[in-house]
């Protein structure tokens, strides 16, 4: 294969690509190729206009009025539209805080559910801050981490596991992980499973309710393009909510928030997850940003994910294979997220040379290079013009 042969192939993929037309919903710059969505999602012109309107009106005309018209009913309302992107039934997602707080509540929760468990067992390999709150939750509640790879997890559940926690899709390696048999390891041990979906959600299907999932969370701004600092999400599955507790007790949470009583009184169903005040223009972006999911399929948007993967790895192997790079994601497409990660010795320096030229992607250390094939804005023809750029370093 040549770089003729490439640019041609790309053409007639981007031709007989169904969601090719989204694109033009998000503004990326002029001369500009984005590979970082697994970092930061771009803006989207629908974002753009929302913020714009609750700046202006909700925010300069209506003044506190809009906390009753509309602010006070964001997180349960942009819950319920990012649920169907992870499977989840209605009034079991919310919207509310960070990743890490939410890894926080829901591991606090499961452990209280669990009181006679004296273990916490985590992917050695996860975020750091899923292991630093997982630390600290053991910490609190004088249990010991159990921190394996993920090729271990499934056998290191045992009668002593509280709960399992792990990163569905590796952020290095994009890397799956056996969410199935993972959760069925703990279930079948009596523990509970907190799933991160930070880069799964609007990438990667996953089904919380067909998995049986007992908690997840995830955050806005990677592949939901909510915007830099967007509010996370947590799900407690269906069975937990009536039972399960978490240790933020905010007045957000409150089952009556608004008659300020002296004692706490977990509010009903997924909104005792609530903590303090929204965050309004985050919470806003990220609605907009995600009403672009509303026509488009999971299926779908795997599918383009795949086919962008597979290109990029295809031409990785034409192209890069013997220039000094390495791949660092699995070659099964089944087996990994929506990013390539290539080792490459200067790949912090090449990075940010590649930025100056107009090509984004990230690095992290010691040497791996990563590009998110975000299938709702990138094409095939993008991933030729960056193999062409690393090809010719």
């Amino acid at each position: 294969m040549n770089f003729t042969d490439a640019e041609q192939l790309a053409s007639q993929l981007d031709a007989s690509d169904t969601l090719a037309s989204l694109r033009g919903q998000f503004d990326i710059p002029d001369g500009i190729v984005y590979f970082d969505g697994n970092s930061l999602g771009p803006l989207t012109y629908r974002s753009r206009e929302v913020l714009t309107r609750t700046i202006e009106f909700e925010w300069r005309e209506r003044l506190i009025r809009s906390w009753n018209e509309d602010w006070l009913a964001m997180p349960a309302r942009i819950g319920n539209v990012l649920a169907p992107i992870i499977g989840a039934s209605p009034n079991t997602v919310t919207v509310c805080d960070n990743t890490s707080i939410n890894v926080h509540k829901a591991l606090m929760s499961a452990v209280a559910l669990r009181p006679d468990r004296t273990e916490i067992v985590i992917d050695i390999n996860n975020f750091p801050t899923d292991i630093y709150i997982a630390q600290s939750v053991a910490d609190q509640n004088n249990l010991t981490l159990i921190a394996v790879p993920a090729d271990r997890i499934i056998e290191s559940i045992s009668e002593r596991t509280a709960v399992v926690t792990a990163t569905h899709v590796d952020y290095r390696s994009a890397q799956l992980l056996d969410a199935e048999g993972i959760t069925l390891a703990a279930h079948s041990h009596g523990a509970l499973v907190v799933w991160d979906l930070a880069h799964t959600a609007g990438a990667v299907p996953f089904d919380v309710t067909a998995l049986d999932v007992d908690f997840a969370v995830g955050c806005g701004y990677k592949y939901l393009n909510g915007g830099p600092g967007a509010p996370a999400f947590i799900y407690v599955a269906p069975r937990l909510l009536d039972t399960a507790s978490q240790p933020l007790q905010g007045w957000w949470g409150h089952e009556f928030p608004f008659e300020f009583e002296t004692s706490f009184r977990p509010a009903v169903g997924i909104d005792r997850y609530l903590t303090g005040t929204a965050n309004v223009l985050s919470m806003k972006s990220l609605e907009a940003a995600l009403e672009i999911f509303s026509g488009v399929s999971m299926v779908e948007l795997r599918a383009k994910s795949q086919s962008l993967t597979t290109f990029f790895i295809d031409l990785f192997d034409a192209f890069l294979a013997e220039k000094g790079f390495s791949l660092g994601t699995p070659r099964d497409p089944e087996s990994r997220g929506s990013h390539v990660a290539l080792g490459f010795a200067g790949g912090k320096a090449l990075v940010e040379t590649m930025a100056e030229q107009g090509v984004i992607a990230d690095f992290r250390p010691p040497d791996l290079m990563r590009f998110g094939c975000a299938p709702l804005y990138n094409s095939h023809m993008d991933i030729v013009h960056l193999v062409k750029m690393l090809a010719a370093r």
